[in-house]
């Protein structure tokens, strides 16, 4: 479903909400995307107040910094910029582990044309997480980040340093970063050159890859996988979706091509989520549904995204494949040739 006006994004924000009564134990995931839908809303004020809420009421954040760093980006757009600059110095001082975190931070200190400040910000943020001579595989979400360090000194118009080299052989885009990056390339709007203007949209939607949306920060789009115990019985309950499923091998061929597809079209923080049988059914009678409409079965993957159940995709070249085979994934299906 679309949300294309505040008032979508605020029945959106109070179905998580009640989802989060629902499931007390996901509260942390659900609220942030509350938050998020909010900030689209326009609903500032109160999108801050659910920062506020996992901050300050039992249970304690599983990632405070993020928290933080959300709420700070959020004070930045509607007038506290001193409390916000306050909340990013305290993030800096505490060096979080984690890269979201320090990106959201060098983000806003961006995007108030701070941008001194942000490099200072992404810089310690690199040293802390990427630290040099880096020879071990580097997450997706530390990539983002160079890669947000990399635009920012190319508008300082600064040399390239050892990072930024590593943000280039990094990035995979049809575009280099240098030119993606390149300051000068938002006069190619102001064009009436079809050829001109073509080009720039060229580099925008793969530049479109890089950036973080409110709503794709905290959680990923996610793909629904069936281990094959757990398909065998959706299938026997409701043979209606064995068009969806042929065979288990299908499914997973079909999900790693799903994400390789959505990768290549440059939509971040993919993820993985497992459904099962039971949880699923659960979720069509919450909908008032069938469990053998088809039609539900995305639906529940973001249902259980939004609760934090998502596992980033794709995952270290040397870690397990998401499939559950216990192979490391570059030897199972990121080796595999879709």
């Amino acid at each position: 479903m679309r949300l294309d006006t505040p008032a979508d994004h605020t029945n959106e924000a109070e179905r998580l909400l009640r989802t989060a009564e629902q499931y007390p134990g996901d509260r942390e995931p659900l609220f942030l995307r509350a938050a998020a839908h909010l900030e689209l809303a326009g609903d500032r004020a109160r999108a801050t107040t659910l920062y506020d809420t996992l901050l300050s009421t039992p249970p304690e954040p599983e990632n405070p910094h993020l928290v933080r760093a959300l709420k700070a980006a959020n004070l930045w757009e509607y007038g506290h910029e001193a409390e916000a600059r306050a909340i990013i110095d305290g993030l800096r001082a505490t060096t979080p582990t984690d890269a979201a975190a320090w990106e959201i931070a060098g983000e806003a200190l961006e995007a108030h044309d701070e941008l001194e400040a942000a490099e200072e910000t992404l810089t310690a943020a690199a040293r802390a997480l990427v630290p040099l001579p880096h020879e071990q595989e580097v997450p997706y979400a530390a990539q983002s980040l160079l890669t947000s360090r990399h635009r920012v000194r190319r508008l300082l118009a600064r040399e390239h340093d050892d990072w930024d080299v590593l943000a280039d052989r990094l990035h995979t885009g049809t575009v280099p970063l240098d030119e993606l990056h390149d300051p000068k390339r938002t006069w190619a709007l102001g064009s009436s050159d079809p050829a001109e203007l073509q080009a720039e949209i060229t580099r925008l939607r793969s530049e479109l890859g890089s950036y973080r949306t409110a709503l794709s920060r905290p959680f990923p789009v996610a793909v629904l996988l069936w281990p094959r115990e757990e398909l065998a019985e959706l299938l026997a309950a409701y043979p209606e979706l064995e068009a969806e499923y042929p065979t288990h091998e299908a499914h997973l061929t079909d999900l790693e091509a799903s994400l390789r597809e959505l990768a290549a079209a440059g939509t971040p923080n993919l993820g993985v989520v497992q459904g099962t049988v039971p949880s699923y059914e659960a979720f069509a009678a919450s909908e008032g549904a069938s469990p053998s409409q088809a039609a539900l079965l995305p639906q529940y993957a973001t249902t259980l995204a939004a609760r934090g159940r998502a596992l980033p995709w794709p995952p270290p070249r040397t870690a397990p494949c998401w499939c559950g085979s216990g192979t490391p994934y570059a030897d199972c299906h990121g080796g595999a040739r879709l």
